[in-house]
């Protein structure tokens, strides 16, 4: 069944200037917001503009909460959920949208820095499934966080602004690479290559001498001219390495938007805009849920597989005063989610990967993917027959376009998200989103339709499931 293309809606300027305002928004949030911390601070302070407070300092007070209620709570600054309370009991369940804010990247090692050939880099190991050939000649910059002994928090973020310098990795040369061109893809450039060049100029003692790790200690004295950094600061930082410069339209009509960090942050901005923009009056509670480490199997502290949610929950239930742990578990079970990560759009420079009658195509609205993983399904949600039939009539309802998807053809390859984790506590659970042209390079490719296409879907279901 050919799906239309969700264009056809939006005709007329008039009709299509909602798709645009909304999509300059996204593209102004995805070019300053490169890191999960930084994509928790843009939403906090958004969130707190709209009315909502922050659930820890309701714990704190004793306070309590009713229907109609706003609040938020963070995790180490690089997590989060948002709840806006419905008048119906909470063993009812939620309505949850659940998205990660967490992209492909290389991050600094503890001990990075180092001077070789009168150059200075800095030693990376690459985050989530990348294909590292794709690294090298671009520019890039620094974003995140280095922590002083003293608990001092220094914020990072150098390649962005006009007046910064960028950075990069450099390639070999065509004319010398006839042993690596006979490589493949998976080895044509080795993550231990993966070093990024940051200065070159030596520094000179008083007599004109060149010292010792000149080049190295030149760019340590800049940093700690600047920043006020050491280089033992680097043991205890989280520096992101990510590509430099704003998202852009993309295209003659400006129908896409080009840019770092669309899986998953598309479907993170608009599950969060879809709540927090929500002002009618709710029955079932509705909960956004933006979690971190999800390229990386959703592990640690942050990931899915955290206690965080559950925890919070927990929070929020004995703020509305009606506690238990049995009803806790309840209200876990009876949960909806749309698990909201974005979907590989048919390429028709690789269609050979793609099964076409079951593929995302981009400008067809929001994709739903009865199941994800790998070869025979592993590792993957499988949504109920029940569970689809009513989503595809909350969809319909709205008049949102929508399609339905797999990752490509069944044995080419595959991929997981956090829908599974939140099956593990007996919710209803599909995967939702965004099909993105490129997924995982350092720039990838949406539709505009299509992120408002999501935010209608995702208002749909706060609103009907």
């Amino acid at each position: 069944m050919e799906r239309k293309n969700a264009w056809s809606k939006y005709t007329s300027k008039k009709d299509s200037k909602a798709v645009f305002d909304f999509a300059e928004g996204y593209r102004q949030f995805l070019s300053s917001c490169k890191t999960e911390r930084e994509c928790v601070r843009f939403f906090i302070a958004d969130a707190e503009k709209k009315g909502f407070k922050n659930l820890d300092d309701i714990v704190a007070k004793n306070g309590k909460l009713k229907a109609g209620d706003k609040v938020y709570a963070v995790n180490k600054g690089k997590e989060m959920a948002l709840f806006i309370i419905g008048s119906e009991d909470l063993q009812n369940g939620m309505n949850i949208l659940g998205a990660h804010i967490d992209s492909p990247r290389m991050d600094l090692k503890q001990n990075p820095l180092y001077e070789d050939s009168d150059i200075a880099l800095l030693d990376t190991h690459y985050y989530g499934g990348i294909k590292k050939y794709q690294w090298v000649t671009i520019p890039l910059a620094l974003h995140g966080v280095m922590v002083k002994k003293t608990g001092e928090v220094i914020d990072v973020n150098i390649g962005e602004d006009a007046a910064d310098p960028v950075f990069g990795i450099s390639d070999l040369l065509i004319h010398l690479a006839a042993d690596q061109m006979d490589k493949k893809g998976a080895k044509v450039v080795e993550g231990e290559d993966l070093n990024v060049i940051v200065g070159s100029i030596p520094g000179f003692d008083k007599e004109g001498k060149k010292e010792k790790d000149a080049v190295k200690a030149n760019v340590l004295k800049l940093l700690k001219e600047k920043y006020d950094i050491e280089e033992e600061d680097f043991i205890s930082a989280e520096i992101e390495v990510v590509p430099a410069g704003a998202a852009r339209d993309f295209g003659f009509d400006r129908s896409m938007i080009l840019g770092y960090g669309h899986d998953d942050r598309v479907c993170a901005y608009s599950s969060f805009m879809a709540l927090v923009n929500h002002t009618k009056k709710l029955k079932k509670t509705a909960c956004c849920l933006l979690v971190d480490k999800e390229e990386i199997g959703s592990v640690g502290a942050t990931g899915m597989e955290s206690r965080f949610f559950e925890n919070t929950f927990a929070e929020l239930y004995n703020c509305l005063g009606d506690y238990s742990e049995l009803k806790l578990r309840r209200a876990l079970t009876s949960c909806k989610v749309l698990s909201s990560d974005v979907s590989a759009a048919l390429d028709p420079n690789y269609a050979s990967a793609f099964e076409k009658n079951n593929a995302a195509y981009l400008g067809r609205g929001l994709v739903f993917n009865k199941y994800t993983g790998s070869r025979g399904k592993s590792g993957s949600n499988d949504a109920s027959a029940e569970y689809v039939g009513e989503i595809r009539a909350i969809m319909d309802k709205d008049n949102v376009f929508w399609q339905t998807a797999e990752l490509g053809k069944v044995d080419q390859g595959g991929g997981g998200t956090i829908a599974y984790i939140m099956g593990n506590y007996n919710m209803q659970v599909i995967d939702s989103g965004v099909a993105v042209l490129s997924m995982h390079a350092p720039c990838e490719i949406i539709s505009k339709v299509d992120l408002y296409e999501a935010l209608l879907g995702y208002e749909a279901f706060i609103k009907y499931a």
